[in-house]
């Protein structure tokens, strides 16, 4: 039984994360840590095995420290299947394109909730577009509207041609099966600090 606290978990995707592990027979709610919840971090450490943190930048940054001093495994704002996924196509098409003077403009669209603009997503997606060969058409746009949960798009132009791709997120739980993935796989890797699933998949 791998025994899972959450920090941040008095916020949307925190509370999913919850429901997610307390549904999942291997894994064991262990904690939930968030300022709302009058729960600090540092006083469930002891009982985790992994620390799932959804909170703000500011706040994982600590958190991660306390984690590995703690040494404690941590995965830092995980994402789906889909969009690491995306990732991987969207360097792939980089590194394809890259002779054909292909430029590159990253879309992200978010509920209004969402405090980060552009995300920790979207940057990640430009920094491996970039890191692929990529030319990445600054700013990344970020859309932030009632009635969104989390869209993202990369689009791919060259001359007389664009390609699109595009990953749409309707519910909170989609990201689900990318979380228990690296709660049940981040203690395998030599580190023990985790940030997205690339090394996972």
């Amino acid at each position: 039984m791998i025994r899972v606290v959450v920090s941040g978990a008095a916020g949307r995707m925190g509370e999913t994360v919850c429901e997610a592990v307390e549904q999942a027979g291997d894994l064991e709610l262990a904690g939930r840590a968030d300022p709302a919840l009058q729960t600090p971090l540092a006083d469930l450490l002891q009982e985790a095995d992994v620390v799932v943190d959804f909170t703000t930048p500011e706040a994982a940054t600590a958190n991660v420290r306390e984690c590995l001093a703690a040494d404690v495994h941590a995965v830092v704002g995980t994402t789906g299947f889909e969009f690491d996924s995306m990732h991987a196509e969207a360097e792939a098409a980089a590194r394809d394109g890259k002779r054909a003077r292909v430029f590159v403009a990253p879309n992200f669209a978010h509920h209004e909730g969402k405090l980060d603009a552009p995300s920790g997503t979207a940057k990640r997606t430009a920094e491996l577009i970039r890191d692929a060969g990529g030319n990445v058409h600054d700013p990344i746009h970020s859309v932030r509207l009632p009635g969104l949960v989390a869209h993202q798009q990369v689009i791919f132009g060259s001359e007389g041609q664009t390609l699109s791709i595009r990953h749409d997120s309707t519910d909170r739980r989609s990201f689900m099966p990318g979380v228990l993935l690296a709660v049940r796989r981040v203690a395998d890797l030599p580190d023990r600090l985790t940030v997205g699933l690339e090394r996972l998949l």
